[in-house]
């Protein structure tokens, strides 16, 4: 019995390692998506992505079938993966689903909510500012999921956390062709949220909502 647990444990890390490895390349496909670095109708290889990422095919394709879960790529049996276009269209739609579900839900924090709780999510928005200073895209785009999810939390509702994040995600990746992010629109884009935070400890309620709908539709961010 002794052997037979002792034997499992190098088993055991090697999950652990493996998983932790898939959920880094994850991260990094991730942000290859954002950056632009991988374009929208081009196809990509397991071998050829392990390669670049100095791992195995296996990690890489585990990662890329969750980014198929998440619609980002789809899977061509034999090929690899391409990146999924998307239109200005769908873009917009997006925008206006984030708004039908997290304008309401921020009114009403802004109505309940304490000041105290609104002050604590400043260093959030202050790492969106930071991001977008350097001109860091896949930096900005995850500082503004962590603040967006920040202020979602307050509602105290998992699956309304979870949807948000998804949408989100999908907001941010570019369109065919389009040219990068000027860091000039990303710091813009940053400054929303600190005049959003003043908002809602405030409890201006007709700013809060100018506020997040025109987030939504000028950045998707």
């Amino acid at each position: 019995m002794h052997e037979t647990a002792h034997a499992r444990v190098p088993e055991q890390k090697r999950k652990v390692l493996r998983h932790s490895v898939r959920g880094q390349i994850l991260d990094a496909l991730r942000a290859a998506l954002v950056d632009g670095e991988l374009v929208p109708g081009e196809i990509y290889s397991g071998p050829a992505l392990g390669e670049r990422f100095g791992v195995s095919a296996t990690p890489v394709r585990e990662a890329m079938q969750q980014l198929a879960v998440e619609g980002a790529v789809e899977c061509l049996p034999n090929r690899g993966f391409r990146v999924l276009s998307r239109t200005p269209r769908e873009l917009a739609e997006l925008a206006e689903v984030r708004a039908l579900l997290e304008v309401p839900v921020m009114l009403r924090l802004a109505r309940t909510v304490p000041g105290a709780s609104w002050q604590a999510l400043r260093p959030a928005a202050a790492a969106t500012a930071e991001a977008a200073a350097a001109g860091d895209l896949p930096g900005y785009a995850e500082a503004d999921r962590a603040f967006h999810r920040a202020v979602l939390r307050l509602a105290g509702n998992d699956q309304l956390v979870q949807v948000a994040e998804e949408l989100h995600r999908r907001a941010q990746w570019p369109l065919p062709g389009a040219a990068r992010v000027r860091r000039a629109d990303l710091v813009a884009d940053a400054a929303e949220h600190s005049a959003l935070l003043e908002a809602l400890i405030a409890r201006d309620l007709p700013v809060v909502e100018a506020l997040v709908r025109e987030h939504f539709a000028g950045s998707g961010g």
